[in-house]
């Protein structure tokens, strides 16, 4: 094809030369009663979606669920950001509601990160073997619903002025420390 007819599918500056179409595979309900999972809640940015799963699969995490509203996994800057992790991890989509509802009766903890005065700092958190990692979207943070339905509640204290991390970035954080 056409550099130019290359340039309007692949949707980027730079475009590495290949362009496809596939088949995805549907992924079946999770086993969420054991392993480390990391749970997405209406997160936005598909880099921030990408860069969480790929360091998910670097701290060798058992899988990514992503909810209903979060961006699509399959979004040219989702794929460029998970650097072929969607080939490592499992990824699953499911409402917050499934999720909370699955986890529960895995007896799967989840652990959800938020600024409020109840949480933990992590560094606090003991180590578990199986849980669920939730974060939350961009502007908003975990919803209320997810507030009542965590086992604990978990924050990053931060030494300097900022009043939040990316969200990536904390998840970063905290799955290498739990991992």
């Amino acid at each position: 094809m056409t550099e130019e007819i290359l340039l309007d599918l692949a949707d980027s500056q730079t475009p590495q030369g290949i362009v496809a179409i596939v088949q995805k595979e549907e992924e079946q309900m999770p086993d969420l009663t054991s392993g480390k999972y990391l749970f997405l809640e209406d997160v936005q940015d598909p880099g921030n979606v990408g860069t969480m799963i790929r360091t998910a699969d670097a701290a060798d995490f058992t899988g990514v669920i992503v909810s209903s509203k979060s961006a699509d996994i399959y979004s040219l800057k989702t794929l460029r950001s998970m650097q072929g992790s969607h080939f490592h991890v499992p990824i699953y989509r499911m409402p917050v509601e499934t999720f909370v509802e699955e986890a529960k009766k895995g007896n799967l903890p989840i652990l959800a990160t938020t600024l409020s005065q109840e949480s933990k700092d992590y560094r606090e958190l003991a180590r578990l073997e199986n849980f669920a990692l939730v974060m939350g979207n961009e502007g908003q943070g975990i919803s209320p619903f997810m507030v009542e339905q965590a086992d604990q509640l978990v924050h990053i204290s931060m030494k300097g002025q900022a009043e939040s991390l990316n969200v990536a970035v904390a998840a970063g954080i905290l799955m290498f420390y739990l991992s």
